[in-house]
This record gives structure tokens, sequence and C-alpha cells, in this order.
């Protein structure tokens, strides 16, 4: 039996979603999200109960809340009990600083930082965790300073999700530097409880460079592979493409590196005007599809792979790629250029974050999922001060 459903208040849906999917955030806060869910959809509160496992005056209560407070009403409300005596704000404050020069280190562990403010290791752990605060990590990011970046990624995207029609859409790159190893020992087999086992020391034996064309409709590779990966050498792989494809018109999408841009490269493409290319980019080559088929081969062929020989490695990438060729599927992309662009523009700061997961976790208990970092992007990140008010004010 269907039910009234429940209103909910806009932006929650996907807020709510995203809990329940997250593998971070505390059980009870998801069991609550798929209660509202549920209820959004129109079901009714005995069959919520039975599908979320919890009696039916939970769901009504958990409905009440959220009519009452909307997404702030599904937390924990404060509980009784003895008063903290721990000013969390000050063990926050102490983390967001660097630590003294005199101690030599880039960054605080928790019972230096103990010992810096008179306090037990596990106060310093429980605030940590409390602000999901995390001094022992450090990721990247990178900026894209191209001033065509809107329209080369929707450029780009666009062959991906809508190739034109009577033409082959390749996505080109080369995997340079790809090392014959060659251990010192032979391998030992995988065994029943055993993992397949290395030594840790190898010889090795020369490079050579793979350039590769991934055909988007299809997910057919074409290869040639070279000693070196000059202008040379990439205009032979486009005159090996131009045959392999001699009567079709060719989109190229490629990176902005130097030996793609060579005048002579210039040249060969103006002479040959059924070839049209696509850069992706600046610090954006990650949108070049072929870099994902680069870390198939690297993860199935060559990573684990034990060659005495450059030519013996040649081998084994053509051996790899014929067999990929023969059981290939193709690649599917998924978002679409405004998406990409909405995720890449967000303007954001390190320290901002910090504080403004430091203020969310002021009011009776933190809230995970709407005060959560959002990821770093590859494509680039613009930083802008947001106007956060300094600790001591929180």
């Amino acid at each position: 039996m269907r039910a009234q459903p429940l209103g909910l208040r806009p932006g929650d849906h996907e807020l709510l979603e995203s809990w329940t999917r997250s593998s971070a955030i505390r059980a009870g806060l998801a069991q609550r999200a798929r209660i509202v869910l549920l209820a959004a959809d129109g079901v009714s509160n005995t069959e919520i109960a039975e599908r979320v496992g919890v009696s039916r005056p939970t769901v009504i209560g958990w409905r009440d809340r959220y009519v009452t407070s909307g997404v702030r009403g599904l937390e924990d409300e404060q509980r009784s009990g003895r008063p903290r005596t721990v000013d969390r704000a000050k063990i926050l404050a102490a983390t967001l600083t660097p630590p003294p020069a005199g101690l030599g280190v880039t960054h605080w562990s928790s019972r230096l930082l103990a010992d810096h403010l008179g306090v037990d290791a596990s106060t310093v752990l429980r605030t940590w965790r409390h602000h999901r605060v995390q001094p022992w990590r450090s990721e990247t990011f990178k900026f894209s300073t191209d001033p065509e970046l809107v329209a080369k990624v929707t450029d780009v995207v666009g062959l991906y999700l809508h190739p034109p029609e009577n033409a082959i859409v390749l996505s080109i790159d080369e995997k340079s530097q790809i090392q014959a190893l060659n251990r010192t020992q032979k391998t030992l087999p995988m065994q029943p409880g055993h993992a397949e086992q290395r030594t840790h020391d190898y010889v090795r034996h020369g490079t050579t460079t793979l350039f590769a064309a991934l055909e988007i409709a299809t997910g057919q590779v074409t290869r040639v592979c070279k000693p070196r990966h000059r202008h040379q050498e990439f205009l032979i792989f486009l005159r090996h493409l131009a045959r392999g494809y001699p009567d079709q018109q060719l989109h190229l999408i490629m990176d902005n590196y130097a030996a793609h841009k060579h005048p002579k490269v210039k040249a060969w493409l103006a002479a040959n005007p059924r070839i049209d290319v696509h850069f992706t980019p600046t610090s954006g080559s990650w949108l070049n599809l072929v870099e994902v088929w680069f870390g198939i081969i690297e993860r199935q062929a060559i990573h684990r792979g034990a060659f005495p020989s450059v030519r013996d490695l040649m081998i084994k990438i053509r051996t790899f790629i014929n067999g990929w060729n023969d059981r290939c599927q193709p690649f599917v992309w998924t978002k679409t250029a405004d998406q990409i662009l909405t995720k890449a523009n967000r303007k954001t700061t390190s320290v901002a974050v910090h504080l403004s997961e430091f203020h969310c976790g002021t009011h009776q208990s933190p809230m995970k999922s709407y005060c959560r970092r959002p990821p770093v992007n590859w494509l680039t990140l613009t930083r802008a001060s947001t106007g956060t008010p300094p600790v001591e004010q929180l």
C-alpha cells in the first residue's frame, strides 16, 4: 500500500543518496537516510520498517524529525554526561598550524602534538577523528592553465559522447620508456595459500616506446613500437594509422606533447586534410581514453613480466594487443563536458576546507556528508578565499 510521499527539501535527495552509498558515514545516518528516501517514494511506514529492519515507531520518529529539522534532524542529539573539559578548538588550531621549526618535522603526529599541548594522545586522536583531520595524509593537485580549457574539454567529450557519422575517432598517445626488466632469479609461481613471489632486484636490458591508437567505437588498438619517442617516430606512427584507415575521415585525440606539435608533424597533417586533430587541455591528458588502456596493459602484461631483451618485451606487447583486439569492447564515457567543468571550477582552499569541517563539527554531532571535503580534481583547482572565520571565532 502506497502512502503519502514525504516531501524533500531541494538538494536533499542527492545528499541522502550519497549517504546510503558511502562506506565512511556512520551506519545510523545511512539507515536514517534510507528511511527518509523510502518515505519520499511513498512507501508505507510498515513496509519501510520491514525493509530497513527497524520498528514502525522508529520510522515515524525519523520522518517527523526530518519534517521538523531537515537533514540536521537526522543527527544524534546532544547526550547527557559530564561536560567536555578539553578544548577541541585549541587542538584543531594547533593541528592546522605547522609544527615549530625546532622540531624538524613536516607535520604533527598524535603523540608529538599531545606532548606539545599537554594532553593525552588518545584525546588528540579522538579530536582528529571527530573533525576528519588526517595530518599524515598528503594529496596532490594540478592546475590547468590552458586558456582554451572549456573549448577543448567540450570538443573532446563531444567526440566521445556524439562521434561524427562516417568517421573514425582515435585516441592516441605513446607509453614511453617501457623497461625490459628481467629478474635475477626465476619467479616462484602462485600456490594455494601462497602468492607469487619474485626477487626485488632485476637486470635492465633497455627500453621501448609503445605508440597506440584506441578506436573509440570498437576498443580496437593499433600499435607501433619504436626505440625512441621523437617527432620522427610519431610521424611514422601517423603514416601507419593513415595506411590502416585508408578511406575514412579520422579524428585524432592527443595531448600537448612537443613531438605532436612539431612543424614537420603539422606539415604532414596539413597535407592530409582527412585527418583532424583534437588536443586535450594542458595538464588534462587524463581526458585521453587511451591512457585507460595503457593502465590495463601495464597491469596485465608488463608490470609482472620478465623480459630478457627488448625484443622479447615487444613480442609480449604484440601478443597482448592481438589478444586484446580479439576480445575488446569499447570504453564508455559517461560524464558530460558541463559536469566536468562544473567540478573542475569548484573554488576551495585546503585550509578553508579543514576550518569549515571544524565549523560543521561544532553542532550537536558532525554531519560527515554535507561537511565532507570535495575530492581533488585532476583537471584544475581554482584557489580562492572563502571568507571562513578564524578558528577562535568558531
